[in-house]
């Protein structure tokens, strides 16, 4: 059967929603059928959680229609949407990790059913039950703290299955899982969907988008821009209907150059990496990639004096430099983006400007005080070079998106005046407007003569961005490519 012909579950007409002025959602239609994968798209902060949210039951909309199953519902709450079969799976999966994989699963259902005793025998049977559904293989006595993200997400599946989900929503279900993982929950949504259940997906990454989606809705702004079968859409519509501009994706060729920037030689870590060695000219952007345990990551950590290497020369602008910690990196101008940027980057209750300023306070002091104007007029000279959307710089870094977080990351290194700069991920959980203003920002870093390395397993942004990619294998380099070739293999 079709997916034009499927009965709609869920259609919602001119959804709107505002909070104190702002408006959240400005007229949303959206409308997915049973046995179908429906992607919802769009950059950060344009409503996607919000209407999550209102399908829910968790904000009641100011104004339009929700439709479930042919039914027009009103003043819905979350307990109505679950027993109508609604479940969402958020991206922290809320589960307790402190319960086991069967209690996670069963327990639930149990509340909601009121049941005074708990038949400790019919728990297991449930998750199992919930578990075959899905193809999930885990152990149902093991402590869910003990298991991978993957898994954890697994079992946050299996739980909506057991309650019997009608309509299955998943917020970004696949920013913590490795490419085999996404693989397996593909294959596990494919066989929801072939049992009738609806599934939503939002989702911003346009190749696994592709990879899953039956049908696609993007909004902009809190507004419903298009909705159509995933065949209707290629890159340049997607991209303009995500960012109201056309976006050219165009691949980084830089004047070439004999001016040594940054070198390494023999690089050595005993169980990381060993025996890696590259070099970078002004305007190179060198990309550092392969599978995880290839030792990528270690190499940057060790770079920036995380993990000092053990043996090996490293050069900056031809002069033999040491790094033996971090303080020694800052000194030499290095800057590093960490891979998680909320745990390890940012201080997420502070301001922009504290953010920003963060690891360059020492340049502000004089004599014994602060120079609080010079430290405002770094920060808001920042916010307006990186275009970082906020509406001044003492809002806490937690109010912005993924992107504009990550710009203030950027924002903090480039007030240090580096040298050479490292990203670990650097448009991990960013959207594809904010991704290509990153990428620009980046290039023009470069032109400087300021020595970029991302550190990334999307080959497509390293082929994008990198004129040089060095690809790593079980802690050793296994090529260095100019990048005149148009695919590479990890």
């Amino acid at each position: 059967m079709g997916n034009e012909e499927n009965k709609v579950f869920l259609k919602l007409k001119g959804i709107k929603k505002s909070f104190g002025g702002v408006h959240a959602l400005r007229g949303v239609d959206l409308e997915i059928r049973e046995g179908e994968i429906h992607c919802l798209a769009g950059e950060n902060g344009c409503g996607k959680s919000t209407l999550i949210k209102a399908i829910s039951g968790v904000h009641e909309p100011d104004e339009g229609e929700i439709w479930i199953n042919g039914e027009k519902v009103e003043h819905m709450k979350p307990i109505d949407a679950i027993n109508r079969g609604i479940q969402v799976i958020y991206q922290d999966f809320a589960v307790f990790p402190n319960l086991t994989v069967a209690e996670n699963i069963a327990l639930n259902g149990e509340v909601k059913d009121r049941k005074k005793f708990v038949n400790w025998k019919e728990i297991h049977q449930i998750a199992e039950r919930g578990m075959a559904q899905v193809g999930a293989e885990l152990d149902p006595d093991m402590p869910l703290e003990q298991l991978p993200v993957a898994g954890k997400q697994m079992v946050a599946i299996c739980r909506a299955i057991v309650n019997d989900a009608k309509l299955l929503i998943l917020d970004e279900p696949t920013t913590a899982l490795t490419e085999k993982e996404v693989g397996k929950l593909w294959e596990v949504l494919r066989g929801l969907k072939k049992k009738g259940i609806a599934i939503m997906i939002v989702n911003h990454k346009l190749d696994e988008i592709y990879q899953i989606a039956d049908s696609l809705t993007i909004l902009r702004n809190g507004k419903y821009i298009s909705s159509g079968k995933i065949s209707e859409y290629n890159d340049a519509r997607f991209m303009k209907d995500m960012t109201g501009r056309d976006l050219v994706e165009t691949k980084y060729d830089p004047e070439l150059s004999d001016e040594e920037v940054f070198r390494v030689d023999h690089l050595t870590l005993k169980g990381r990496f060993e025996d890696v060695s590259f070099s970078m000219n002004k305007g190179d952007i060198l990309g550092l990639t392969g599978l995880l345990g290839s030792g990528r990551g270690e190499i940057g950590e060790a770079l920036f004096g995380i993990t000092p290497p053990e043996s090996g020369d490293i050069y900056m602008n031809g002069k033999k430099i040491e790094i033996h910690s971090v303080a020694d990196a800052i000194k030499n101008k290095i800057g590093y983006v960490p891979e998680d940027r909320l745990t390890q980057g940012l201080f997420m209750e502070r301001s922009i400007e504290d953010n920003t300023i963060a690891s360059s306070i020492r340049d502000y002091f004089h004599g014994m005080s602060l120079n609080e104007k010079e430290m405002r007029e770094a920060s808001e000279r920042w916010l307006k070079d990186l275009s970082i959307a906020a509406p001044s710089i003492d809002p806490p870094v937690r109010t912005l998106s993924g992107g504009n977080a990550q710009k203030v990351v950027i924002a903090k290194w480039l007030n240090t005046h580096p040298r050479l700069f490292i990203l670990n991920g650097p448009t991990v959980g960013v959207d594809v407007g904010a991704k290509a203003e990153i990428h620009e920002i980046l290039r023009g870093l470069a032109k400087q003569g300021i020595g970029i390395i991302i550190i990334s397993d999307d080959l497509p942004e390293l082929l994008q961005n990198c004129n040089k990619i060095v690809i790593m294998n079980k802690g050793k380099v296994r090529l260095v490519t100019d990048n005149k070739i148009d695919k590479l293999s990890l």
